[in-house]
């Protein structure tokens, strides 16, 4: 592999993986938010929920990586994923809607992960 191909390859990985990192990093302040909020100012709203995530990841490192930042960011957990490692199940501390959430895993983390995958 010439120098030009391994940069193009990793150039294709780096830019998903910073745009991850910095989605991640906003998910972490903007929940951890919202969980300070619900503790110090209890009013009995929240809608806490475990949600099948429909999930495209295939590698083993990939669908680890999007459990790994889904339980390391506030108000979520990653429980299990599914033997035909097609679902996520996720506990969410507070989820008006489930598709919400849905989406919000699979056009955020999961979809920066893919790309990383190649």
């Amino acid at each position: 592999m010439t120098a030009i191909t391994l940069f193009e390859v990793w150039g294709r990985r780096l830019v998903p993986l910073f745009t991850l990192f910095v989605v991640f990093l906003w998910a972490l302040v903007t929940s951890a938010s919202r969980v300070a909020l619900a503790a110090l100012m209890p009013t009995g709203r929240l809608q806490p929920a475990v949600i099948a995530v429909p999930i495209e990841l295939r590698t083993d490192l990939g669908i680890a990586t999007l459990a790994n930042l889904v339980t390391l960011t506030p108000g979520t957990t990653a429980l299990h994923v599914s033997e035909d490692r097609d679902t996520l199940y996720v506990h969410v501390l507070d989820a008006p809607t489930a598709e919400a959430v849905i989406d919000d895993i699979k056009n955020g983390f999961e979809r920066l992960i893919r790309r990383i995958e190649g």
